[in-house]
């Protein structure tokens, strides 16, 4: 086995801040990982981005297959989904999701492999009974399904000096949203805090988990600073207790709590970030299996189709939604295989529920599921069955029917699993 990494900067210069963005937190990146074991190629790459284009990443697939010899259904590119990015390509990072997969195949050394997972509570199930209104809306259930696990692969240069890390993990990069700063958010501040602490120029990768319904634990936004912006808005006349304006559209920063409760999210994102960071640490240092110098590499992609809906009222939650008939919503699948290691990848935010369905019914030990993978499809989050029973805002604004999608994506992964065959390595 042969593994490279890079990191490359897309930070926009101040003169090119796009949108309602004032300023820069910290810097924002694609992180990619290059694989190969002698007969195939693969690539694990995230860039921090809302989500990525369907034509995006055909570029970049036709680009690396054609110059680099990494085949199409081989690369897992990922979004972060950090809320603190322009929602779009307009800023131009496409030259630079190549240049790091380019750079980290120039990097391919021969290489170990190891795989572990840890468990952090850094996320929650976001969907809970509002007790003033005994209707849905956003807040942390402690009690509601979610996934605690942190999966991680090492992989390190012969002699044990760190090449990269790919972790993933199911929580929604929200903490700085309402800044209008540009920010990796979590992802950023867990990768880059990774980074740092092992050095040697390591690359620290994260993957975006099955988060429809995961949000930080600690999150302002739906607390003090969300009734202080629906005072803003009522004064102005308007009534926006049912709706969730994007970024800090409407806040007064010149109101002193507001401030404050702007500059702790600062803070907090640096926290939950640091935790993250710290459980991934955790795990390379007592929690890997024994490092293997030989793997097989496969991939395989599929489109599942379930029926859509168009909705035809408005209102963020709390209430059944009122919908057309509309096409199918074709979902894109996608499984690479690393050894005794899946990632199974798919275009949409999919609920903690369906991954770890998944993940029960699957005959490979270290199965992940990363989303917002390989493109972007229409469908809006995709809850799982049991869940379509709530009127929560991801539920109310499905493009998707209930009763299909959690099956239809389950036995998708599970028939690609069978194409890149089944046996352990």
């Amino acid at each position: 086995m042969k593994a490279g990494a890079s990191k490359v900067d897309i930070t926009p210069s101040g003169d090119k801040l796009p949108g309602i963005f004032t300023g820069i937190l910290d810097p924002i990146h694609v992180r990619a990982i290059v694989l190969e074991n002698g007969a195939q190629r693969a690539a694990l790459v995230t860039v921090d981005a809302g989500a990525i284009p369907n034509e995006i990443w055909q570029r970049l697939t036709t680009k690396a297959e054609a110059e680099l010899g990494i085949p199409a259904n081989q690369v897992i590119l990922t979004a972060t989904h950090t809320h603190s990015v322009p929602f779009g390509w307009s800023v131009g990072y496409e030259e630079q999701l190549y240049q790091a997969v380019e750079e980290a195949a120039a990097a391919l050394q021969p290489a170990k492999m190891a795989s572990g997972t840890g468990v952090s509570y850094i996320n929650v199930n976001r969907n809970i009974i509002d007790p003033a209104t005994g209707r849905w809306w956003e807040g942390p259930n402690y009690q509601g399904p979610s996934d605690k696990t942190v999966a991680v692969l090492s992989f390190q240069s012969l002699d044990g000096a760190p090449i990269a890390v790919y972790y993933n993990y199911a929580v929604h990069p929200v903490i700085t949203g309402n800044l209008d700063l540009i920010s990796g958010d979590i992802p950023g501040a867990a990768s880059g805090y990774i980074e740092e602490s092992l050095g040697e120029d390591a690359v620290a990768v994260f993957s975006y988990g099955a988060a429809g319904d995961q949000n930080p634990i600690f999150f302002q936004q739906t607390y003090d600073l969300r009734e202080i912006r629906i005072a803003d808005f009522a004064a102005r006349g308007e009534d926006i207790s049912n709706a969730m304006p994007p970024g800090g559209q409407g806040m007064d920063r010149s109101n002193p709590k507001v401030a404050m409760l702007m500059e702790q999210q600062k803070q907090m994102n640096a926290t939950l970030g640091q935790m993250l960071g710290e459980e991934v640490l955790h795990v390379l240092r007592s929690g890997l299996a024994r490092p293997v110098t030989q793997a097989s590499i496969s991939g395989a992609q599929m489109t599942v189709r379930c029926p859509g809906r168009n909705r035809l009222d408005k209102g963020r939650a709390g209430y059944a939604g009122v919908y057309e008939d509309a096409d199918s919503v074709p979902m894109k699948l996608s499984l690479l295989r690393i050894g005794d290691t899946v990632i199974g990848g798919i275009d949409a935010e999919i609920f903690t529920m369906i991954a770890q369905r998944f993940k029960a019914e699957s005959p490979i030990k270290n199965s992940i599921v990363a989303t917002l993978t390989n493109g972007m499809s229409r469908s809006g989050y995709i809850p799982n069955d049991a869940a379509f029973a709530q009127n929560t805002f991801e539920v109310v604004s499905s493009r998707v029917k209930p009763g299909c999608a959690e099956t239809a994506i389950v036995n998708g992964f599970l028939d690609l699993i069978e194409d890149t065959g089944t046996s352990a390595d």
